[in-house]
């Protein structure tokens, strides 16, 4: 598995329980679009050199994520925080 896969698909992971957490709604989305992006980016790291790029990318976004409130919506880590109660 490439090294990429894991950070890009919890993104989308994260993003899909986001949004169904605080809105109730289920959005495949973010789901379809980590599919792909993790497609591109085991794509990428076959390019000699390109590996290290392409897991620094996916963990960016990833973190990205977690800590950036969208649409109106809190963040991921905000969202864990009410749920747990912390």
């Amino acid at each position: 598995m490439a090294k990429s896969t894991a950070p890009i698909l919890l993104t989308g992971g994260a993003s899909f329980a986001n949004t169904y957490l605080t809105t109730g709604q289920v959005n495949l989305r973010p789901l379809l679009g980590a599919g792909i992006a993790a497609l591109a980016l085991a794509g990428i790291e076959q390019v000699p050199g390109m590996a290290p790029v392409a897991a620094g990318v996916a963990w960016v976004a990833f973190v990205t994520l977690m800590l950036t409130r969208a649409s109106g919506k809190p963040s991921p880590i905000e969202t864990i925080g009410k749920v747990t109660g912390l």
